[in-house]
């Protein structure tokens, strides 16, 4: 066992990692306060024995203790008892294992194969077929309606059509808040993906608080260049959050999570 001490450049590695260590956790577990708790026990397992980084990037290690302490206690994830969460909880039983978090690690976290094995404990080819599984699982899972807030043409554009080639149908594109609140009066749409910053300088995340308020729950998506201002620990978080610029498989990824998982908390203005 090392002495703890954490040298000055690990530590600023630490710091750089950690909101996308807290977003990692929040999707597996489907809760902001959950995934806080396995993202701090994590950091305080590598300041007691910084072992547990030998062999790998910071990142890697520090994302490799998370899920161990997660895998450990049963790989819990926080539901309700009815509604949106126990339609989740029943989807997520259906799921092969490590499927989903393989999928968070590859297509929104930006791990390779490798590193998804080091991180799991499995094999590179292991990691791979985990991936397309839980792409195909959750494909086939659930499909339904989408609409997109989002100020920028050819962005707006690109999303639909990803969503459109899922299965999904997009119920219209809003470039304001106000533009927001009356397409879903028009028509309830099952999940909501907004950017963050909009046209008339008017904040996607105000938009779907208006939009939850009058229509209820419902999944969220929230896209922005600068997650690491959005994922604090100060206030309410986005379970899904897509950085720009953006993938394919990133924006497949989180459809296909958010319409699968439900989860519904979304950000205080």
């Amino acid at each position: 066992m090392s002495d703890g001490t954490v040298t000055p450049d690990i530590s600023a590695e630490l710091g750089t990692v950690l909101p996308f260590l807290r977003r990692f956790a929040r999707a597996m577990t489907g809760s902001q306060s959950s995934g806080d708790q396995y993202a701090a026990a994590a950091l305080e397992a590598i300041l007691i024995d910084r072992s547990v980084l030998e062999g790998v990037s910071v990142k890697t290690g520090v994302f490799r203790t998370l899920y161990g302490i997660w895998s450990s206690a049963g790989a819990p994830v926080d539901i309700g008892e009815s509604g949106l969460q126990a339609r989740a909880q029943k989807h997520l039983a259906r799921l092969t294992a490590n499927s989903r978090e393989a999928l968070l690690l590859h297509s929104v976290e930006g791990f390779s194969f490798g590193e998804i094995g080091k991180i799991v404990g499995i094999d590179q080819g292991e990691a791979e077929e985990l991936v397309q599984i839980a792409r195909r699982e959750m494909a086939d899972a659930v499909s339904g309606s989408v609409m997109i807030i989002e100020d920028e043409s050819i962005i707006a554009m690109d999303i639909e059509s990803i969503v459109s080639e899922m299965g999904h149908r997009v119920t219209g594109v809003a470039r304001t808040r106000s533009e927001a609140v009356a397409l879903g009066a028009a028509e309830t749409p099952d999940l909501i993906l907004a950017d963050i910053q909009l046209a008339d300088n008017s904040s996607g995340i105000d938009a779907v608080n208006d939009l939850i308020a009058s229509l209820g729950e419902r999944p969220v998506i929230f896209i922005t260049a600068f997650p690491e201002r959005l994922l604090t620990g100060d206030k309410h978080e986005p379970a899904f959050l897509i950085s720009k610029p953006y993938t394919e498989d990133q924006v497949i990824s989180a459809v296909s999570q958010a319409m699968f998982f439900s989860s519904t908390e979304t950000l205080k203005a």
